[in-house]
């Protein structure tokens, strides 16, 4: 995989030195906005990128370049990863894919015409402890409660009080704890029990943002409960709880780091089947492998996947913006 890296930011900062790790992935370009081009070059120095550059058609026309990993503020995904898979580019879309579902369509039409692989970066779906989950659920018998908790006061929520509105904040660029904290919990969800009967969205809103809100989703024999937050924080643990047990996740939806099993009548087991490796290392690894293999099944489950996450956080939205 020829790589071509959309953003400067704080999830560019973390990937590089994970994706210069990865056998297969090279990475060939990096573009930025035209006032943070001397950081774009600072990041190719460091990492041997050859083209570093704020104009968009140049890194495109870069025969080096198979593949496109947008990692920019949520408003854009859609039309920079359009123009991608027009030139004839895999992309890779940070989450959440885009800020419509008309706009996901789109892109999965556009990629299945130019016969491109369209993928969404999602840590979790990708990591051992989330295939450790799923094969320990049918252990807890009947499914009765599902919480999931991402609570993390912003870095950016002091200055957003003040009226120092960042992206992460602006609600017309795709900010709010639903699209950035909550969108964790809502792939941990979908992935393991699929699209809920019903959705609702009680959200905190300042400044016509959601700060934080739980997000309810009815599967009609079990209720599950997705908060996330950005202006306060707890201690991050979610649970499964079923009529033979439960399963709690010690940390973060997006790193699911550790797992406790309790089992009725039973001392707790935890386990850990994660790597060693950073949270998003797994996901890259499995993205090279769909793209050099061009395995169109992988990414049509992978799609498949995100169409439900997208489905529910369109119908969150809705109900947000008409409370």
């Amino acid at each position: 995989m020829k790589l071509a890296i959309l953003g400067t930011g704080k999830i560019v900062d973390e990937v590089l030195p994970v994706l210069k790790e990865i056998n297969g992935i090279a990475i060939e370009a990096i573009l930025s906005t035209p006032r943070s081009l001397e950081k774009a070059h600072q990041l190719a120095k460091l990492y041997d990128i050859t083209q570093a550059t704020s104009d968009y058609d140049s890194l495109l026309a870069n025969p080096n370049v198979d593949t496109v990993y947008v990692a920019l503020p949520n408003h854009l995904h859609y039309a920079y990863a359009k123009k991608a898979l027009l030139a004839g580019k895999h992309v890779i879309c940070e989450k959440p894919f885009t800020m419509t579902l008309d706009e996901f369509e789109d892109l999965t039409q556009i990629a299945e015409q130019q016969q491109r692989i369209l993928l969404e970066a999602i840590t979790n779906q990708y990591l051992g402890n989330f295939t450790s989950i799923k094969a320990n659920l049918a252990k807890l018998g009947e499914i009765k409660i599902v919480t999931c908790n991402y609570s993390q006061y912003s870095s950016r929520y002091d200055a957003f009080k003040r009226g120092e509105i960042a992206p992460a904040f602006d609600p017309q660029k795709g900010g709010g704890a639903l699209r950035d904290l909550n969108i964790y919990n809502i792939h941990l969800v979908v992935g393991l029990f699929g699209k809920p009967q019903r959705v609702q969205y009680l959200a905190n809103m300042e400044r016509e943002v959601d700060t934080s809100g739980i997000l309810l989703m009815d599967y009609g024999d079990f209720k599950a409960v997705c908060i996330g937050a950005k202006d306060c924080a707890a201690e991050l643990t979610s649970t499964i709880q079923g009529n033979k047990g439960s399963l709690a996740i010690l940390g973060a939806t997006n790193t699911l780091p550790e797992i406790a099993l309790a089992l009725n009548e039973e001392s707790k087991t935890i386990i850990n089947e994660n790597t060693l490796n950073h949270r998003m290392h797994d996901e890259f690894v499995a993205f090279q492998a769909i793209i050099e293999q061009e395995n169109m099944t992988a990414t049509k489950l992978a799609l498949d996947h995100s169409r439900l996450v997208m489905e529910v956080l369109e119908q969150a939205v809705q109900i947000m913006w008409h409370q």
